[in-house]
């Protein structure tokens, strides 16, 4: 059932509601500063999609045959995409923006955007995730514009695999190639984001985390989510962040990063790499992150605010409900108005996304429509 938004906001220091069927939604206290919602939440890391459209079509994404694309006119061109960043860090409080897809690389005019950003926030972070196809062509230019830093989707070293989980063959090598030019022109920390399937590539985790090392970058292992297109997720065919640890085990040694989390969705470890008799070795080698969003969730401390391609507020990666933004930005509202109804959906985020163990092994919980690429991630 979707709130429904854009109500005058309540006296200063009153609590209003809004009530839909019978739900009774609380509205954001007219007092409230920046992106809060009722458990003391405050986003500031601002998830901004640019596209629902892809050039591959991952098993745990998108169907084969793909997905009903937006057309142009519903998605939000780039003087709204920048109005809207520029509302979130001026009026909200946003301090980190990552943008997402989708494939943004797909976007025309994805370095102009970054451009425009970079001019009017020069000191805000701003960073890609993105399947690198094409990077290789494109990393200069996206580092000129004022890219900070880049997420790079891999999830097998091996191009039978890599088909076979992306259903594109012969592109590993661009994907690879995309990398190594980031790395080359200094788009900061490289971070690998890799999802493992069972019976597929989860016997590569070491590998994985070997090339990673080797490189400098930061290997991400994500809890495959149930956001799938096709609705194939399950539980028992998912490999949780225990399992990942547990297949690290005999070629490394993990400890906890001591570097506080602060709200990130990665656990990170520190990485030793073990001896041929098996004990760690002295130095660090690096580090390596798992995203457990199923089994060991970090909700309490989510700072993020996803913004669909289209100009939909979703408050949680999870949720079923969506508040639209494009709609006034197409209206002669002002940057307050708009404000107050993004302060309205993000006050309305839940406590938790319900993937607790007992809401995954009965029919408590219900998939979200939305795939991941259409969300953006």
């Amino acid at each position: 059932m979707k709130i429904s938004l854009g109500l005058p906001l309540p006296s200063a220091g009153a609590l209003a509601t809004v009530i839909s069927g019978s739900r009774t939604t609380p509205l954001v206290p007219a007092s409230s500063v920046g992106l809060r919602d009722r458990y003391g939440r405050r986003a500031t890391d601002m998830r901004l999609s640019l596209t629902d459209k892809c050039n591959l079509r991952c098993t745990y994404c998108m169907p084969a045959d793909g997905l009903n694309w937006l057309t142009k006119k519903h998605l939000m061109t780039d003087n709204e995409i920048v109005r809207l960043v520029r509302i979130g860090v001026e009026q909200l409080g946003i301090r980190e923006l990552r943008l997402t897809g989708g494939e943004p690389l797909v976007r025309a005019d994805l370095v102009d955007i970054i451009r425009a950003i970079r001019t009017s926030h020069p000191d805000l972070p701003i960073s890609l995730t993105t399947n690198a196809l094409g990077l290789e062509n494109k990393a200069q230019a996206l580092k000129d514009a004022g890219l900070n830093r880049i997420n790079i989707s891999l999830d097998s070293l091996h191009p039978d695999t890599f088909a076979q989980l992306t259903r594109r063959p012969l592109l590993l090598n661009r994907v690879l190639a995309g990398a190594e030019e980031a790395d080359r022109v200094g788009l900061g920390l490289i971070k690998i984001n890799a999802v493992l399937v069972r019976g597929v590539n989860d016997h590569e985790a070491p590998q994985l985390l070997d090339w990673a090392l080797t490189r400098g970058f930061e290997l991400r292992f994500i809890e495959q989510m149930p956001l799938d297109a096709d609705h194939g997720w399950t539980r028992k065919g998912m490999i949780s962040a225990a399992e990942i640890r547990q297949r690290l085990e005999p070629g490394f040694v993990l400890t906890p990063d001591p570097r506080q989390r602060g709200g990130a969705p990665a656990e990170r470890w520190e990485v030793r790499r073990r001896t041929a008799g098996g004990a760690p070795n002295a130095g660090v080698a690096g580090t390596v992150g798992i995203i457990a969003s199923v089994t060991e969730p970090f909700c309490s401390d989510c700072r993020r605010t996803r913004i669909t391609a289209e100009g939909k507020v979703r408050s949680c990666l999870f949720s079923h409900e969506e508040t639209d933004l494009l709609g006034l930005l197409r209206t002669d509202a002002d940057d307050g108005a708009v404000a107050r109804r993004w302060q309205e959906a993000m006050w309305g985020k839940p406590k938790a996304h319900g993937m607790d163990n007992a809401g995954l092994d009965t029919a408590d919980y219900v998939q979200p429509e939305r795939t991941m690429s259409a969300i953006g991630g």
